[in-house]
C-alpha cells in the first residue's frame, strides 16, 4: 500500500481527488498529513488537525467489484477497521456511532467521511452519497484524535487517545498500523462477503438497545436504537419501528 506523507494540506481528501484527476492514483494509496487546515467531516462540518495532534488520513480505493448499491458495506468495513485498531490502545469501551463515528464511552474520538467519484451519464461526479452511475473511486477520509490535551470549547464531547491512556503516540506509525488493519478487513469483504463485518458492526453499535433523543425536522423525540439495516439505515423504535436515512435525523447532544 503506497503511503504518501505530507507536512500540511488543506484536506487529504482534496489531495486524493487531485491525484485521481491527474491520473496518478493507485488503489490502496494512503495519504497522511501532519497538519490539515480545512478538513471536513459529515454534513460539511470542519475538522482541523494541528501538527502532530491527530491522524488525518485518506485512503484511495477502487471499490470494484462492489456496486454503488453496496456503499454501506465499504462504510461499515472502514468503521470496523478503525474500531478494532483503536480498541488495541483504548480498550473495550469503543463503539461505532451510526453511521461511522468512533466513540469512546460517550465521547467522540474520530470520524470517517467517504466521498465517491461516480461516472454519471453527464460526467465524473464527486459525491458523498451518489445514487446513480458507475462507481469509479472511493476516497475514505479518516480523522482520529490522538495527542490532544484539550479541544476548542465549541466541540461538545471530544476525546483523544492521549486523554484516554495518558500516553503520547507517533501519529505516522499509528496511521500505518490502521492502513494494515483496513487492508485486512477490506480483503475479507471482497473475499468472504459482508456478513462477518455486518455482525461486528451491529455488535459494536453505540447506544444499541438504549433510548436516545433524536430530532427530525422541528420535532424532538425519544427512540430506542434497535439496529442498522444491511443498506445502512438506522432502525429505531418509538411506538413503531422505523428505518431512517443518514441526514434524516439528528442526534441531540444528550443522546
Amino acid at each position: 500500500m503506497p503511503f504518501i506523507e505530507l507536512q500540511t494540506v488543506d484536506s487529504t481528501n482534496n489531495y486524493a481527488f487531485s491525484q485521481i484527476h491527474a491520473g496518478l492514483a493507485q488503489h490502496g494509496t494512503a495519504i497522511f498529513a501532519h497538519e490539515q487546515t480545512a478538513g471536513r467531516g459529515q454534513r460539511g462540518k470542519k475538522w482541523v488537525s494541528p501538527v502532530g495532534s491527530a491522524i488525518a488520513l485518506s485512503l484511495v480505493i477502487k471499490p470494484a467489484p462492489l456496486a454503488l448499491t453496496r456503499q454501506f458495506q465499504l462504510s461499515a468495513c472502514i468503521a470496523v477497521s478503525v474500531l478494532e485498531w483503536f480498541k488495541t490502545y483504548a480498550g473495550e469501551n469503543v463503539k461505532i456511532k451510526w453511521p461511522n463515528d468512533l466513540y469512546w464511552k460517550d465521547r467522540k474520538a474520530g470520524g470517517i467521511l467517504i466521498e465517491s467519484l461516480v461516472n454519471s451519464p453527464e460526467s465524473l461526479v464527486r459525491s458523498q452519497e451518489p445514487t446513480v452511475g458507475s462507481w469509479q473511486w472511493a476516497v475514505i477520509g479518516i480523522g482520529v484524535n490522538i495527542n490532544q490535551d484539550s479541544f476548542p470549547p465549541d466541540l461538545p464531547n471530544p476525546v483523544s487517545l492521549r486523554q484516554i491512556t495518558g500516553q503520547r503516540f507517533d501519529t505516522v506509525e499509528m496511521a500505518k498500523e490502521l492502513c494494515i488493519v483496513f487492508d485486512r478487513w477490506f480483503e475479507r469483504l471482497i473475499r468472504e462477503g459482508f456478513e462477518s463485518i455486518y455482525e461486528k458492526y451491529i455488535s459494536s453499535l453505540y447506544k444499541r438497545n438504549e433510548k436516545v433523543k433524536l430530532k427530525k425536522g422541528s420535532r424532538v423525540f425519544e427512540a430506542t436504537v434497535k439496529s442498522v439495516s444491511t443498506d445502512g439505515k438506522l432502525i429505531i423504535v418509538h411506538g413503531v419501528e422505523e428505518e431512517v436515512d443518514f441526514g434524516a435525523v439528528t442526534w441531540m447532544p444528550d443522546a
